[in-house]
């Protein structure tokens, strides 16, 4: 892709923030491959984030000819077979035991949905740090601490009335930072 092409060469020139497009992009997949080898959801985690530590690294290996994609997820599986075989002290189990490919896939929705979640928090978290403090002091009081609009009248030191301007402005403009998403 393009932009797999532009955040590679920013990271082949130092930029950090390539490496944060390429995670946003991959990291999912990544996972999801990762744990259906490894089969532990820690072990899944740390050898993704090992493995785009070490493409970091020897980025100035990569041919920019060759998709990126395919290249990032042949690494992360290789690297989940080369951990599964070190850390595979018991037999095989076989997949055709009723419901153990069933079970497998859930784990790995469920790791998929779980990294989902924490993409958007990460998302709101840097969203937020864009609202003015009022607006951000507003959201957190009602949504994070559960304060009531009364409990953050006192708080704020404002009429309730401003309150309730607050909440909406701040709202109005978290859902267009977050592209048009409605989170609260």
């Amino acid at each position: 892709m393009d932009d797999d092409l532009q955040a590679i060469r920013r990271l082949k020139q130092g930029d950090i923030g390539g490496l944060e497009v390429l995670v946003t992009r991959y990291q999912l997949r990544a996972l999801r491959a990762a744990f259906l080898i490894v089969r532990d959801e820690q072990a899944a985690e740390d050898l993704t984030q090992e493995t785009f530590l070490r493409l970091f690294v020897h980025i100035r290996r990569f041919d920019e000819s060759r998709p990126f994609g395919p290249y990032l997820l042949r690494s992360v599986v290789n690297a989940a077979l080369d951990l599964a075989r070190k850390t595979s002290r018991e037999p095989e189990q076989s997949l055709e035991e009723p419901g153990k490919v069933e079970e497998l896939l859930e784990q790995a929705l469920s790791l998929e949905a779980q990294a989902e979640f924490n993409l958007l928090k990460r998302e709101i978290h840097a969203a937020l740090g864009q609202l003015p403090p009022r607006q951000r002091a507003a959201l957190v009081q009602r949504y994070y601490l559960g304060m009531s609009e009364k409990e953050m009248a006192a708080s704020l030191q404002a009429p309730p009335g401003t309150v309730k301007w607050l909440l909406n402005a701040a709202r109005e403009k978290l859902r267009s930072l977050l592209g048009g998403r409605n989170v609260l």
